[in-house]
Parts: C-alpha cells; structure tokens; sequence
C-alpha cells in the first residue's frame, strides 16, 4: 500500500491484505511452526519456521513500518524483549548509552541490572535539556535514548534537537515513542533512528496483549535486527501479533478520545485543592508544551499529578478510585491509576530516576469523560 494514504487509511489496509485463499478480508492467525518446503531449501513464500517469520507476524511488522514511515518493522514478545534485541544489536561491551533521568523503571532496569554487566556503561540526563544531553556525551556513546513523553513525568524531548547532538557525535537516536503512538508522532521523520514501541499500550489498546516492536529506516541496521530477532528469538506469536494488528485499526479514533478525556482530566486536577502539581504536556505552563506542541499531533492520554497530602494521601487516591481501575500498565480503553513510586518504577528507587513519592499516574481512558471526572473528584476526597 502506498505510503502517501493518510495515517487512518494505513493503520486499517496496511500489511492488510485479502487471504488470497477465501478472500478473508482479516489477515488469518498462521498458528504453525513449520512450513511445508518446495525442495530442499525451496521456501514457499520465504517461510520456513515461525520463529524466522510468520505469516500474521509479517502483516504486523508491514503495518508497523507503514505507521512509522520507516522501511522495517520488526515485533516482539514483549517491549522489553524489543529494548534487548536492540541493545545487543547496537552495543558492545565498553559502549556508552545515554539514557533519561525519566524513564520506565523497566528500562532502568534493562541498563542497570543486565547491560551493565555485560560491559555496556550509561549515563543519565535530563534529555528535555539539549545541553545537558551533549554534556553527557562521551567519545564511546553509541546511542541517545529518549521518551518523550517520558513515564511517569510527561517530560518533553525536542527530538530534532537531540538527533543532531547525537549525530554529531556519531551515535543513533532511539525514542521510545509508546505513550504518544505513531498516530501522535512520528520520531523517524524528526531525525530518530529507531523506535521502540511497547505495542501492549496504546497500539494493542485493549490490555488484552503485550507485545514490543522496533522501527527503522536504515535498511542496514534493519537487516541486522533482523538477524538478532531471529538469533534471539524473543518473537511475537501469531495471535499476539494479530491482536496488535486488530487494535491498531482503532489506533486512530481511540486517540483522539483519550487526548479528549486527558485533557477534561488535567483540568480538573489544576483546579483541585489537593493537587499541588499536574504534569500533562497540553497545558501552556508545562515547560515542554511549545515543544510537544511542533512534534506532536496532540497531547495524549498520559497524566501525572502530585497530591498535596504526600505518599500516603497519593496511596489512598489510588485506593479510593474506582472508575479508574487500580493496576500496572496504560494505554488501553479503560482508565487506569497507580502510584508509581510503589508499583511500575520501584526498581529505580535509589537512582537519580527516583520518582516523586507524592506522584500519582493516571492512564485515561475512552470512557464518558464526565463519568472520569466524577470518580477522580470522589478518589480526592
């Protein structure tokens, strides 16, 4: 399909294709390992294994590149498991990562606890700050890693800004693009490298998934993901990919109501007395909102608050909610909240990633905004 249909249009036809079979207008669910060969090194249609390539994992990974504008697309089993394929693609021991001072505490996790002991040495920055970024460059730094929106503060990165540091420093830009979804940004056309997606959040969207994939435009370095997803082996399965493949379809529309309810949230929050901060790009006193204003289509579904009382009283909005389902995770239809410090980035507690102990994160959902509204207000008390 052409890369000039609009993102809508992609995100239903692309890598989409009719069962040539019956005519099935939903790519089938190859549940198989193995594929009968034409000959002794004969492929049909270049399969011969699942794990090398599936036929459903193949219409993902063409729908991923095509979301992106990249040239490859490549699906795992997990975000996670994307992140890893990536790292030992790029790096060798003895090179330098500079990573956020804002980050999924699994990522930290990642660079802390498994590259490091394998050689890899990071650095972290505060990477909305291009001069900080620079000064955390060293002549080994083979990456500049980014969220942006960053989990859980919703900082910005200019991702222009800092592909050019990274580029002048001979290294590759990677930006985890998971809370703002293709439909919101594009990293590849603003000067990223590759993109990392957690495709359990926002591309899934119905938390009935968990999958991870890479984008990129280099058909090098595509090639030589490729050969350490299959070396590696950390592969998304056949009706994992489909159930990524049949959300994307919704990608679109299901945005454009999480932006709509987020932003009916934050309001809310700015005015609560028991609230003493809200993070959320789309309010103009957000100090990365003229940034994500000029990247961004719009603001997302992600945000953040700190609650006036401290831990504890940030405890016990989570508890009290009920609307907003307490639990890990975001980006599907329904709302969720957690306290971060205590649940997804208590692996970063200790480092200059610590979260704020006050920090409340909401993942808004595509409910009846007024309904969100009603159950925050009664979570605050």
């Amino acid at each position: 399909m052409s890369d000039q249909h609009s993102f809508e249009t992609l995100a239903i036809h692309a890598g989409n294709t009719a069962d040539p079979l019956t005519g099935a207008v939903v790519p089938p669910i190859y549940q198989v390992s193995t594929y009968k060969q034409d000959g002794v090194g004969g492929l049909r249609g270049g399969y011969e294994y699942s794990r090398s390539a599936n036929p459903t994992r193949t219409a993902l990974e063409e729908n991923l590149a095509a979301l992106e504008g990249g040239r490859r697309g490549l699906a795992f089993a997990s975000g996670l498991a994307a992140e890893d394929c990536l790292l030992r693609t790029l790096l060798t021991p003895g090179d330098h990562v500079v990573i956020p001072n804002d980050a999924y505490g699994g990522t930290f996790r990642l660079f802390a606890k498994v590259a490091a002991r394998w050689g890899v040495e990071f650095s972290v920055a505060d990477t909305s700050d291009v001069a900080a970024v620079r000064a955390a460059m060293t002549p080994r730094t083979k990456a500049v890693w980014v969220e942006t929106p960053s989990n859980p503060l919703l900082n910005i990165t200019d991702i222009a800004a800092v592909a050019q540091v990274a580029h002048q420093a001979g290294a590759r830009l990677v930006v985890d693009n998971t809370f703002a979804s293709p439909y919101l940004q594009q990293p590849l056309a603003l000067g990223a490298d590759v993109i990392v997606h957690s495709t359990t959040k926002y591309m899934g969207g119905h938390s009935d998934v968990v999958g991870g994939a890479l984008v990129v435009s280099d058909p090098e370095l595509a090639e030589e993901l490729a050969f350490h997803q299959n070396a590696m082996g950390a592969v998304s399965g056949p009706f994992d990919a489909w159930l990524v493949l049949r959300g994307i379809k919704t990608l679109a529309v299901r945005m454009d109501r999480h932006t709509e309810n987020a932003t009916k949230v934050a309001d809310l929050l700015t005015r609560h007395p028991k609230v003493s901060q809200v993070l959320y790009p789309g309010l103009p006193e957000h100090p990365g909102h003229e940034v994500a204003a000029k990247q961004m289509k719009s603001f997302g579904g992600m945000v953040s608050f700190r609650v006036a009382g401290g831990e504890e009283a940030a405890v016990e909005v989570c508890n009290r909610a009920k609307l907003f389902t307490l639990g890990e995770s975001l980006g599907g239809v329904e709302s969720l909240i957690e306290h971060p410090g205590r649940m997804t980035h208590a692996s970063v507690a200790g480092s200059l990633l610590e979260v704020p102990a006050d920090l409340v994160r909401l993942s808004v959902g595509i409910e009846n905004g007024d309904d969100l509204l009603a159950d925050l207000t009664q979570a605050l008390g």
